[in-house]
């Protein structure tokens, strides 16, 4: 739905993925609104400048978490 006439809020969910979502609709589970609530080009405006890296928290965390085993392996 990517629809200018209506007006739009960003959703960010448990992963840190955010979403552009229509204010007429009911919030999902597991997502909560952040940012602006405004046109659609607003909204994908504030989603580009804060969303730098796409990749999952969870897989980010895991990364975190093999790069710190292999650096102590290193030692």
């Amino acid at each position: 739905m990517d629809d200018d006439r209506f007006e739009y809020q960003v959703l960010v969910n448990g992963e840190e993925q955010y979403s552009l979502w229509p204010t007429f609709k009911e919030i999902p589970n597991g997502w909560k609104q952040v940012g602006p609530i405004g046109s659609r080009a607003e909204c994908l405006a504030y989603v580009e400048e804060v969303w730098t890296d796409i990749t999952p928290l969870s897989v980010r965390k895991r990364m975190a978490e093999a790069n710190a085993v292999r650096n102590t392996k290193a030692d």
